[in-house]
């Protein structure tokens, strides 16, 4: 990392998930009554569920733990019992801002940051939308000033969250005095659908439901565990158009994911790594978006990573699914306890991501350990 912006860090994390929990073999048989009449599909599903990597999930939608006859996003009956998209963004709207408070406040109470210090706000979300949005109501609800500087990134997809980092970390390169709130609110299973389609089910096996936070602004002596910001990198991958495709539909948003994506990422992502590295050590923390199992296995075997390098991404793979954007801050927080929890030294590696485009957000991290009272008490004689 330069010099310049190695003082530019996330000061705090925040991560929250709405009251219902999807058990994934539940979820599994459920979904496989309501297709009984689709053989084929329902062996493919019990198949598909067991082998993605997640065992639960949460959503913001208690019809969706009910049983096959009652749940409406696994109907096949009728489309008049399905919720239409105006039904869907209702329940995303009533949904999402208490979802992205939580995580805000925690976000903001980790890194010790008055809310009224905020300058920039990043809210980032691909799975609803309505206006005044989601970044209006988080002003007015978490005491922002009103001339916050307000950029919301809307339906970019999963590698969103990155690039909200990305983008606060050069704000921060040009103001040191700004202090940015990123604000990532997905409900993903609101978009289920009532299909025997493969495209459709794959969705379905490992999308789950979530907010995350964090403030990136200029580092400060602290006791908490930092991620310093390093160098960026963004690239749109050639010929990929159509291996992630997420419309809107008459249903809910429609998804299509292509299975050659993790043979994209091992074909392309090396020499985009060597980019950001520049001829430096192979990085030793790994944030991988844990977009599919399949992301994370091509990437462990490039690179020779151990089952601990991997863990953070595989942990919340398990434990939450793919909340889409707001998946990474989930890794990096849940890598920050592991590294807290080991006493390891200060790390350097990086974060990455990807979205529909191919797209591919990476950047730079170095682990900065708490500071010890010893620590502290040294320099502030020095001071």
């Amino acid at each position: 990392m330069k010099q310049a912006e190695a003082a530019i860090a996330i000061l705090g994390i925040g991560t929250s998930v709405p009251d219902y929990r999807l058990d994934q073999a539940d979820t599994s048989q459920r979904l496989t009554q309501a297709l009984s009449e689709l053989p084929d599909s329902a062996r493919w599903v019990k198949r598909l569920f067991k082998q993605c990597g997640v065992e639960t999930r949460y959503t913001c939608e208690p019809n969706l733990l009910e049983s096959a006859d009652n749940c409406r996003y696994f109907s096949q009956r009728s489309d008049h019992s399905v919720p239409s998209t105006a039904e869907r963004m209702e329940t995303y709207k009533r949904e999402s801002v208490p979802l992205g408070l939580k995580a805000a406040r925690k976000a903001l109470a980790d890194g010790k940051v008055e809310p009224s210090t905020i300058t920039h706000l990043i809210t980032v979300s691909c799975t609803g939308q309505f206006l005044p949005g989601l970044d209006a109501a988080l002003v007015q609800q978490l005491g922002l000033a009103v001339t916050v500087n307000r950029i919301p990134l809307n339906f970019l997809g999963c590698a969103a969250g990155l690039k909200a980092v990305c983008l606060s970390r050069q704000i921060v390169a040009s103001d040191s005095s700004a202090k940015v709130l990123i604000v990532c609110v997905e409900l993903c299973t609101l978009h289920i659908q009532p299909s025997s389609e493969r495209e459709a089910l794959f969705g379905a096996s490992f999308f789950g439901d979530g907010a995350s936070s964090c403030v990136v602004g200029a580092a400060e002596s602290n006791l908490h565990g930092l991620f310093q910001l390093g160098n960026d990198h963004s690239i749109l991958l050639p010929d990929s158009a159509e291996e992630m495709v997420w419309e809107v539909g008459n249903y809910g948003f429609d998804l299509y994911l292509s299975t050659n994506i993790p043979k994209l990422i091992g074909r392309f992502i090396p020499e985009q790594i060597e980019h950001l590295i520049r001829g430096g050590h192979k990085p030793e923390l790994w944030a991988i978006h844990p977009g599919g199992k399949g992301i994370i296995d091509t990437l462990e075997d490039l690179y020779g990573l151990t089952q601990e390098q991997t863990l953070p991404s595989r942990t919340v793979l398990r434990n939450y699914g793919n909340m889409s954007s707001a998946t990474i801050l989930f890794v990096l927080h849940e890598m920050r306890q592991g590294l807290i929890s080991r006493g390891s030294g200060p790390t350097a590696g990086i974060a990455l991501a990807f979205g529909p485009g191919l797209t591919c957000e990476m950047i730079q991290i170095a682990y900065r350990p708490p500071v010890t009272l010893e620590e502290q008490l040294l320099n502030e004689a020095h001071a």
